[in-house]
C-alpha cells in the first residue's frame, strides 16, 4: 500500500524558513522521481518542484526558483523541501507526489504571516 506522509509544516514570519518532510513506503522510492505541489485556499494545486530518482535533475516553478531546495535521502525514503525567504503567496497545504502515479498524501499546512 502506498503511503506519502508530508510533515514539517507550521506558521512563519516572512523571510522565515521551513524544512518539509515526506516519508514514502508501499513502493521502489529509490527509482521513483519525485514531486512537491502545493494548493493555496480558493487555487488549484500548484506544481512546486521535481525530482530524478537519482536527484539530478532537479526542476523548480518560477515562483520559487533560488528559494527553496528540494533533495531526498533514497536510504531513508524521505523527500525534502527546504524553503527559504518565505513570502505570505506561499502559503498552502504541500503535498508530495511520485511521478506518474496519482498518490496524494494528506498534506501539511505552510502558512507564512507576521
Amino acid at each position: 500500500q502506498v503511503q506519502l506522509v508530508e510533515s514539517g509544516g507550521g506558521l512563519v514570519q516572512p523571510g522565515g524558513s521551513l524544512r518539509l518532510s515526506c516519508a514514502a513506503s508501499g513502493f521502489t522510492f529509490s527509482s521513483s522521481g519525485m514531486s512537491w505541489y502545493r494548493q493555496a485556499p480558493g487555487k488549484e494545486r500548484e506544481w512546486v518542484a521535481r525530482i530524478s530518482s537519482s536527484s539530478v535533475p532537479i526542476v523548480y516553478a518560477d515562483s520559487v526558483k533560488g528559494r527553496f531546495t528540494v533533495s531526498r535521502d533514497n536510504a531513508k525514503n524521505t523527500l525534502y523541501l527546504q524553503m527559504n525567504s518565505l513570502k505570505p503567496e506561499d502559503t498552502a497545504v504541500y503535498y508530495c507526489k511520485r511521478v506518474g502515479f496519482d498518490y496524494w498524501g494528506q498534506g501539511t499546512q505552510v502558512t507564512v504571516s507576521s
